[in-house]
């Protein structure tokens, strides 16, 4: 469960990957290859990936939350998480990584605990049999915040790490 940095000095890209937006993973994989960074595809089924070493695809076994764990136990402290799951963003910020979801939303300290209790509520609301619907489909607009979002934080990092000297 190693990472695989493409450079030792830079972060790991984590995808939970079964659920993201095809779009998103192409933003994913022209980023990794442009900064020579490490990308990960954590999946329970087979992942294509595009030619370069630092990209690879992992795939777990079926079952309630195994890439999440597999996610959790193998990323480090400044590594980057691209998810949906709000749990998973809970547990990736706790350990000092980042995390961002397919829509362009960076999860924060600030904002993870207001996000895990409306889904909570929700998710009881639904158990109580009440319709509470889905997410909008995925829009351009979706894609594009994401670029957006995933642009800034590769600034942060790179801003960081220009001035450690890296």
């Amino acid at each position: 469960m190693a990472t695989i940095p493409a450079s030792p000095d830079s972060p790991t890209i984590w995808v939970d990957a079964d659920a993201c937006p095809k779009v998103v993973k192409d933003i994913l994989f022209r980023a990794a290859l442009r900064r020579n960074m490490a990308l990960v595809l954590v999946a329970n089924q087979p992942m294509a990936t595009p030619p370069g070493k630092q990209i690879r695809s992992v795939q777990v076994q079926q079952g309630f939350d195994v890439a999440d764990n597999y996610i959790i136990a193998s990323l480090n402290p400044g590594d980057l998480v691209i998810t949906a799951d709000i749990p998973l963003a809970a547990e990736v910020i706790a350990k000092g990584a980042a995390a961002i979801n397919p829509r362009g939303e960076l999860y924060t300290t600030s904002n993870i605990r207001q996000r895990l209790t409306m889904r909570n509520f929700m998710d009881e609301m639904r158990g109580a049999g009440i319709q509470t619907g889905g997410p909008a489909p995925f829009s351009p607009q979706d894609t594009q915040a994401f670029a957006n979002s995933l642009d800034r934080w590769l600034a942060r990092w790179q801003k960081g790490a220009n001035r450690q000297g890296i």
